[in-house]
């Protein structure tokens, strides 16, 4: 079990190395390439886009669309990362491959979706949900505290601001949900081992 310093220390380390990522990508595509590496988003039910699944939530559009992107996905990014590596890196993968497959499906044709807002919607949701599902009284007060502080994203989810890819953010949200529904990682000590006595109980029948 990691201890508390480093726990928080984890936690410090993803979300810098969040923040130093896409600051760096979006100052070497506007200094060295003029922005043309934008281009790599996801362009919906394009077969040559599928990988913008994957950079997409790397790239910005301009220095307010990253600033945007950059205090909620810190914040989040760390309120994840002090659960631990494996925690960070299932959650964000559930994210990042739901909510992208969501907006190549869906985000419409002729469009090009890019920036991290559909990742921090996801670490939102899921932290959001968290607690109900691993049983965490701690992680319940944090989701109710989050769902007050930023329930003015929930109208992100929503079609209506011309430019903003809504899709990304609702696609984004539910994949967070249901990583807060199916990874058992965080899970606390007592949970664990319930689960495994009731397993036991099962394997003896």
């Amino acid at each position: 079990m990691l201890s508390r310093t480093s726990r928080l220390g984890t936690g410090v380390a993803y979300a810098l190395g969040y923040v130093v990522l896409i600051w760096a990508v979006h100052l070497v595509n506007l200094l060295f390439f003029g922005g043309t590496l934008n281009f790599f988003g996801i362009h919906p039910l394009d077969l040559s886009s599928l990988w913008g699944i994957l950079t997409s939530p790397l790239l910005h559009a301009n220095f307010s669309h990253l600033i945007s992107n950059t205090v909620p996905g810190a914040v989040f990014a760390f309120l994840i990362g002090v659960s631990g590596h494996r925690v960070f890196w299932e959650v964000t993968a559930i994210v990042v491959l739901f909510g992208g497959a969501g907006v190549w499906l869906f985000g419409g044709i002729g469009t090009n979706h890019i920036g991290a807002s559909g990742l921090v919607y996801g670490w939102l949701g899921y932290l959001l949900v968290r607690g109900i599902f691993n049983r965490s009284l701690s992680q319940i007060a944090l989701g109710v505290i989050l769902g007050f502080m930023y329930s003015g994203l929930v109208w992100g989810v929503l079609p209506g601001v011309p430019g903003v890819s809504w899709q990304a953010h609702l696609f984004g949200a539910l994949g967070g949900v249901g990583a807060g529904m199916f990874i058992t990682s965080d899970d606390p000590k007592a949970l664990r081992e319930k689960r495994k006595a009731r397993e036991l109980r099962r394997g003896r029948r």
